[in-house]
């Protein structure tokens, strides 16, 4: 069953903590949208399709699937040793090294490194609120 952060989780956490949902929703969306339309070197370009792709990675590395994504954008966008880079970051923070962060994207400047690094920690906090909202809709109904 569908249970997406726009659809359930913002109105609940805004019923059970009023102005929360604001907050948080502000926060998802500066991480998610948080771009200098830059990849290393190249200018004015348009990041959303690989920031949707980082996203939804690690919704579905939590079980959360979008009916309306194509999944194999994930697949043409991010490269093994990034899936692993992200894998790590969002499932083991305390195994990523200096060594590791260096060594993604080597040609990118570091704050387009950092940048990636708050969606990577954002899009996990969100995937799990969503199964906490989940829990909570449960218990309610």
């Amino acid at each position: 069953k569908d249970y997406s952060w726009e659809d359930h989780g913002y109105s609940l956490v805004n019923r059970l903590y009023p102005d929360v949902g604001q907050l948080l929703d502000e926060k998802f969306h500066i991480a998610y949208n948080l771009t200098y339309n830059t990849m290393a070197m190249h200018k004015d370009v348009d990041t959303s399709m690989l920031r949707r792709a980082i996203w939804n990675y690690i919704h579905c590395m939590f079980g959360i699937r979008y009916d309306d994504y194509d999944y194999g954008e994930i697949n043409q966008l991010l490269d093994r040793s990034f899936k692993v880079y992200i894998k790590t970051v969002v499932c083991t923070p305390e195994k990523t090294t200096k060594r590791m962060y260096d060594s993604f994207w080597r040609q990118f400047e570091h704050s387009e490194k950092v940048h990636v690094n708050l969606l990577l920690v954002e899009a996990r906090m969100q995937a799990e609120l969503l199964y906490a909202l989940r829990a909570i809709t449960r218990y309610m109904t």
